[in-house]
């Protein structure tokens, strides 16, 4: 449990000094922007290129990544299907299916992977293919819904090619996949702009916090609900259905990849709002109620499968 503890209690830590941050007005009027900015342009890429370009792409071909693959596309999914009847528009129903099923695999994933599973690197195949395929694919989509930049139909179709996130993730992916050595000259500078990447995105969604109504009670009140519902319930619950009656997973296996689909929404999602400019309010509650569900959630599927 000390794990799942410590974990919560960091981010919490930071979102409170991004809270103390947004509402003495420390950094301006635009100071959230500016770090919206630094963590979607620059830290946010060099983060992924640093983390892929040394990760072992085999973990791409393991059972638990299919559990993991299908058990977001399962609770994304069933969001999309309620967004399009309820007619909620391309770009709110795209952040909600992303809180219901984008695992926040970085700064809670691995302390909880370490401590709790036992070793830290059961969380890279999440990692992967939330950065590798997941997240390309929806900035995709929010680009050529008209959120993104404006153009033509082909400059638009090329927006994975132009977007930071997803050029360095797939530029990471490549370097991985050839054995390329990138020197430590380059390396370690991109290493220490990655590491800004986290913090950035927890003080942000701090900031947004100050001034803002209690969750689940304001115009997002059904979708939030929904997400929420989907991330901490049925996501997990998919993942062990699918792990035990189809892969036919038992004892660790089944415990690592029930935990990581257990894991609340990730904070970089309101990033993404944030920078679209669509459904932050979403994207804001969603993220904050999956964190606050997810740790009894957490810590009942530790002590049952653990």
């Amino acid at each position: 449990m000390q794990g799942v503890l410590s974990g919560f209690a960091v981010i919490a830590v930071v979102i409170g000094v991004g809270y103390v941050l947004g509402r003495r007005g420390s950094l301006g009027e635009r100071g959230g922007e500016v770090l919206t900015r630094l963590a979607f342009s620059v830290a946010g890429p060099a983060l992924l290129f640093t983390t892929l370009a040394r990760a072992d792409l085999a973990v791409l071909f393991s059972s638990r990544l299919l559990v993991t693959a299908l058990s977001t596309a399962v609770a994304s999914g069933v969001f999309v299907a309620v967004g399009a009847l309820r007619r909620w528009g391309v770009g709110r129903t795209t952040i909600g299916a992303l809180c219901s099923g984008y695992v926040n695999s970085g700064n809670l994933g691995i302390p909880i992977a370490a401590y709790v599973l036992g070793d830290a690197s059961l969380v890279a195949p999440v990692l992967l293919f939330q950065v590798v395929l997941v997240t390309p694919v929806a900035l995709t989509v929010l680009d050529l819904s008209g959120m993104g930049e404006k153009g033509t139909v082909w400059r638009r179709l090329l927006t994975p090619l132009r977007n930071p996130i997803a050029v360095g993730s797939l530029t990471g992916v490549v370097v991985s996949a050839v054995g390329l050595h990138v020197p430590g000259p380059v390396m370690d500078p991109l290493t220490l702009i990655g590491n800004m990447s986290v913090p950035a995105a927890l003080l942000v969604f701090g900031m947004s916090l100050h001034g803002s109504a209690a969750p689940g009670r304001g115009r997002d009140r059904q979708p939030v609900l929904l997400s929420v519902a989907l991330k901490s319930v049925g996501q997990p619950l998919v993942a062990w259905v699918l792990a035990r009656g189809v892969f036919g997973l038992h004892g660790a296996p089944l415990l690592d990849v029930v935990v990581t689909s257990a894991l609340p929404a990730a904070q970089n999602l309101f990033t993404y709002a944030n920078r679209y400019r669509v459904a932050e309010g979403l994207a804001r509650e969603s993220v904050l109620l999956s964190t606050v569900v997810s740790v009894p959630v957490l810590v009942g599927v530790a002590a049952v499968l653990g």
